[in-house]
């Protein structure tokens, strides 16, 4: 409940899209890290106009009613259940976005459409099929035995014969894996030959969502983001993936960015926005309401948090989830934002404070302990510095899979950007892989290992970064796809260096609060020697 206070092996990727997103990866992000800063400075730009316009719009009203409004969020606690939507709502929007041009053999290039003022651009464009599509002299061309093994596999796919649409589908990844992507395959940049990868890769999470296999629809949903991050389908259907998988939290996340990807590439159909909007409120109300260890409320805001308004939401909360209340945690790693009332074209949107409330004690206080660290850790070490037994690594990775990550997918569901390191959710996600990969559990280790991918492809486009920041990036993202190329051993990995920092920290906090334990003991214990010599000393 929910209160609104205001078995086939997985594939292997390609060789040439390996090289593409491997050997060239630093060199990729660096570049997609540029698009996205342009991209936001574009939209912060014709913000300000909006901006400017409403302020001289304005200034012919009168004063109060906007400064009222404000105060009177900031004040508000409305106490309400999020509305239910019917499942055939869901499944609507799926056949409008998800599975949307089935008909068409299409591509997405980094290149956008001339300015048709409806056109989004950044790898948000669809082409259509050379055939019947628009001018393709100023995008590059397929190769001619791609294309016939493309539409082939889309004349299956549209017979309904999803199995061997896939089989031909995975025949068209081999051939790129052997160069055969583009005309002129010598010229093809690595950011061209992705997307016709990404593209390919959807039809596969197409193929295997229609016929009911979401768990092998998974990483080719992860991989098409990976290859085209910016591009807002692809989320929406990994989205898709998730729900089918019943991983509400991960739909919800992953429709929120579908959304924002959408508004930030210049999508400007608001009818769009609005079935993806749908979508993202489904998939929290389905979070919500299978969530079993903990409850949550939403408080809108306008103004700074103080102290007092803290303590007046727990109190709020305490009344209305009283079978939640064995440790109320407040998520202060950034601000989040509900689809009912966003808006990515008003800055800054409407703004919550989250606050969930759980059963069990120790998960609220574990998670407020995890927040709290600038390095992610969630091994309790007897001995900090000694290797895991493999019971200990099958404890961890138990707290980590059933307690500790769900939490974290559920608190970014609604929460665009936050903390890039601690509380991410994609630090701990290569760090449970690494418990994965000690348990040789191989399978569930390189899905997981995807899924980081494609957050971290993503991340450039959700917030700003600083040069360390992309500089961690780029590292994560060359040893991720390392790892699952079976390239040097675990112990490299940038994420299990950051998790040894990170037990240091834990170890000089144990020592730090012992010493303080240990030195406040003593002063107590010179205090009753010296009061009981001063009462000696009064009675002799």
């Amino acid at each position: 409940m929910s209160t609104l206070a205001n078995p086939p092996s997985i594939l292997e990727m390609p060789q040439e899209i390996k090289k593409s997103c491997g050997d060239k990866q630093v060199e990729i992000t660096v570049e997609r890290i540029k698009v996205a800063k342009s991209l936001k400075e574009k939209q912060s730009n014709d913000l300000e106009k909006v901006a400017f316009k409403r302020k001289a719009e304005g200034d012919e009203k009168p004063a109060g009613k906007k400064e009222a409004k404000i105060i009177e969020l900031d004040s508000l606690l409305i106490t309400m259940p999020l509305p239910h939507i019917p499942l055939k709502n869901i499944m609507d929007v799926e056949v409008k976005l998800v599975y949307v041009d089935e008909e068409n053999v299409s591509y997405e290039f980094v290149e956008s459409y001339p300015s048709t003022g409806n056109q989004p651009t950044c790898r948000a464009a669809e082409i259509v099929d050379p055939l019947h599509g628009p001018n393709f002299s100023v995008l590059p061309q397929i190769d001619k035995w791609l294309q016939v093994a493309l539409k082939d596999a889309s004349s299956c796919y549209r017979q309904k014969k999803y199995a061997v649409a896939a089989g031909q589908f995975r025949t068209a990844l081999e051939l790129c894996s052997k160069g055969a992507v583009l005309g002129k395959p010598f010229e093809a940049s690595a950011e061209d030959i992705a997307s016709v990868a990404s593209f390919i890769e959807t039809k596969l999470v197409a193929c295997y969502l229609r016929m009911r296999k979401p768990d092998l629809a998974l990483n080719h949903a992860h991989r098409s983001i990976v290859l085209n991050p910016a591009y807002f389908r692809n989320h929406l259907r990994q989205a898709t993936v998730f729900r089918c998988l019943e991983r509400y939290s991960e739909a919800a996340r992953s429709a929120m960015i579908a959304d924002y990807m959408f508004w930030l590439c210049g999508g400007s159909e608001h009818g769009i926005s609005k079935l993806i909007k749908l979508y993202w409120q489904a998939m929290i109300e389905e979070a919500i309401t299978r969530a079993e260890s903990f409850s949550v409320m939403y408080t809108p805001f306008a103004t700074k948090i103080r102290a007092d308004k803290i303590e007046k939401v727990k109190e709020v909360f305490t009344k209305i989830h009283p079978a939640y209340v064995e440790y109320i945690y407040t998520d202060f790693q950034g601000l989040h934002v509900l689809p009912q009332t966003v808006d990515w074209a008003s800055f800054p949107p409407q703004q919550y404070l989250l606050t969930l409330g759980f059963k069990n004690k120790e998960d609220g206080k574990f998670l407020e302990k995890v927040s709290s660290r600038k390095l992610p850790t969630f091994t309790e070490h007897k001995t900090p510095f000694g290797l895991l037994t493999r019971e200990d690594t099958v404890r961890h990775m138990e707290t980590m899979g059933k307690r500790i990550l769900p939490i974290l997918d559920f608190i970014r569901g609604t929460q665009l950007n936050g903390s890039f390191r601690a509380c991410s959710g994609v630090m701990e996600k290569l760090q449970y892989a690494s418990l994965l990969s000690r348990l040789q559990r191989v399978k569930e280790q390189s899905q997981v290992i995807n899924q980081a991918m494609a957050e971290l492809a993503t991340i450039p486009y959700l917030q700003d970064i600083s040069q360390q920041e992309a500089e961690l990036l780029q590292s994560l993202m060359a040893d991720a796809m390392d790892t699952l190329e079976g390239r040097r051993n675990d112990e490299e990995r940038v994420w299990n260096t950051i998790q040894k920092v990170g037990r240091i920290e834990d170890f000089l906090y144990q020592l730090e609060d012992s010493f303080l334990k240990t030195k406040k003991l003593r002063t107590a214990r010179r205090q009753k020697t010296k009061m009981k010599r001063l009462q000696t000393a009064q009675q002799s």
